[in-house]
């Protein structure tokens, strides 16, 4: 995805957030998961939903859709512009197998946060 335009939105510990994508006179606050949060809204209303979204979200449980269709659960294990990396969730069991899948940035629909 072209990230042309795009501002890098930190809080105030510097830990960045997401970004805001100019969108006419307008802005699209995007997570880190590349995920727009909303409509086009004015600066301020960007900056605002960054901050509400934080950065929490990251260490929840997601599942992503296998080729067969089937969900497998996982963790994030790595989250840039230029990817991202999901991890079996084994559960925190020591000595399992690791088994990675690295995604494309944005993440893609098949990449969900785990039903509650």
């Amino acid at each position: 995805m072209d990230q042309t335009g795009w501002i890098e939105h930190r809080r105030h510990d510097g830990e960045r957030v997401g970004w805001m994508r100019p969108s006419g006179d307008l802005f699209v606050p995007v997570d880190l998961l590349g995920r727009d949060l909303s409509a086009p809204v004015g600066w301020l209303e960007a900056e605002e939903a960054l901050e509400a979204a934080g950065i929490g979200y990251l260490a929840e449980l997601y599942e992503l859709r296998q080729p067969d269709g089937s969900w497998l659960r996982v963790r994030l294990a790595e989250v840039s512009p230029e990817r991202i990396v999901a991890k079996k969730d084994d559960f925190g069991a020591v000595g399992a197998p690791q088994l990675y899948y690295p995604l494309p940035f944005p993440a893609p629909e098949g990449l969900r946060p785990l039903p509650r």
